[in-house]
């Protein structure tokens, strides 16, 4: 991650207005161009709402709905099945896919009686698709309207050709959590600001299991008490699993260092109290060390942090970004750091994308110091997965041997519209890498 700030000296305007600075690229988002990405909306698990005119969800669906990325991610197989007391029965298959010579969306689906049928459209808004259907015949049998409401709530309708209403529904998504992917809330930080409660909804929809923060300020997140945070959490079917605090490494005498000791107390009992399993940090100030004894001074902070987050039952990691591969006396800052703290004490959060950004290939770190990463940050140059440049299913191939047991996705780069390119990070990752 890119925000290099200490939270506990500065007021919530400075925070903004670094963040603003730091990750201006959230900022300038783009609409969805293409048929072809607009249609990866559709993409994920789906079930029926209790009624189309809410987005509330029954216990048990009328109706659930899968869609599988198939070849490039521009063509799906879908799936529905319909609730019949207590199975669901296969009601409909499709395949949905974008036609680069046309620039229009084709379905070919086949009900549970046997009839198949020809769709072809395209969408006319960001948000609306609208597919016209006819039978093997040539013959036209309906039009079904998409509404994207969100990312996660879509209303259909279809009429038939004289314009009569046949049905609606409406889906919400709900992505599968068995895969224990993680969310950096920096990714939807303004969206956290304005609505945590609907922001967390989303998330929950979305698939994500559990959350990682960086707003501890104040004793609080978000403004919310680590009780009422946790509760808000947990209310959306979220973990609060994670959280980046900062405090810099205290001036050399007796009353900082205390003062320091103080506030990490209080920082680790509230993480407790909220639930964390893992406290991360990071370094702003690696550009002006020049002595191995004043980086020996960073790895002694971060063992008696450690300490302390052991005694409370929580892990403590540190955070790289690219600083960290500059040398000092002809050592490498991150591997000094490595191999001057304690194993028992301090573990690391690889960031790969800042690894490969410094030109450093994750996997010799986690082949040379194993079991030393306990969470990773998934994050690209563009979107998750659509640079090209780094090797996700290769890293991801040393997860055992670097010890990983958080996944974290982060989402900086933004070319489309934030819940977008939140809801593809998970496609990416479900689908393509886990």
């Amino acid at each position: 991650m890119n925000y290099h700030f200490s939270l506990h000296r500065f007021t919530q305007k400075t925070v903004l207005l670094l963040f603003l600075i730091g990750t201006n690229t959230v900022f300038s988002q783009k609409p969805i161009p293409k048929q072809s990405d607009r249609l990866q909306q559709y993409l994920g698990f789906w079930v029926s709402s209790i009624d189309y005119k809410t987005d509330s969800v029954a216990k048990a669906p009328l109706i659930k709905m899968n869609n599988y990325p198939k070849i490039d991610h521009t063509t799906m197989a879908v799936d529905v099945f319909q609730r019949d007391g207590e199975i669901y029965n296969h009601t409909l298959t499709e395949l949905i896919g974008y036609d680069t010579k046309t620039d229009s969306l084709f379905a070919l689906g086949k009900s549970a009686q046997g009839q198949m049928f020809l769709g072809t459209g395209a969408f006319t808004t960001q948000s609306d698709w609208i597919m016209k259907d006819r039978d093997f015949t040539g013959k036209e049998t309906m039009t079904v309207s998409f509404d994207f409401k969100n990312q996660t709530d879509v209303y259909l309708k279809g009429v038939n050709p004289q314009n009569e209403m046949l049905w609606q529904t409406r889906y919400i998504k709900k992505n599968p959590k068995h895969k224990n992917i993680g969310i950096q809330l920096v990714s939807v930080h303004e969206e956290m600001q304005k609505n945590p409660k609907e922001t967390l909804k989303y998330l929950d929809r979305m698939g994500y299991s559990y959350i990682e923060t960086f707003v501890y300020k104040d004793r609080s997140f978000y403004g919310l008490s680590p009780m009422d945070f946790k509760k808000l959490v947990e209310k959306n079917n979220l973990k609060f699993t994670g959280s980046m605090t900062f405090y810099d490494l205290p001036s050399d005498d007796h009353q900082a260092w205390k003062k320091a000791m103080k506030w990490w107390k209080e920082c680790i009992e509230d993480h407790r109290q909220a639930g964390v399993e893992y406290l991360t940090i990071s370094n702003n100030q690696i550009k002006e060390i020049e002595t191995l004894s004043e980086l020996k001074r960073y790895a002694e902070y971060y063992t008696a942090i450690g300490k302390l987050c052991k005694e409370r039952g929580i892990r403590f990691a540190y955070h790289n970004h690219s600083d960290e591969f500059k040398t000092v006396e002809n050592k490498v800052v991150y591997d000094y750091l490595l191999e001057n703290t304690d194993p028992e004490y301090v573990s690391f959060q690889a960031d790969l994308y800042w690894m490969h950004f410094s030109q450093i290939n994750p996997i010799d770190y986690f082949k040379k110091y194993k079991n030393r990463f306990i969470s990773w940050h998934v994050k690209d140059y563009k979107e998750l997965g659509q640079s090209g440049k780094m090797d996700f299913e290769l890293y991801f191939e040393y997860t055992e041997t670097a010890g990983v047991k958080y996944i974290v996705a982060e989402v900086e780069a933004y070319n489309y519209p934030v819940w977008y390119s939140i809801n593809a990070a998970w496609n990416y990752l479900y689908f393509n890498i886990l």
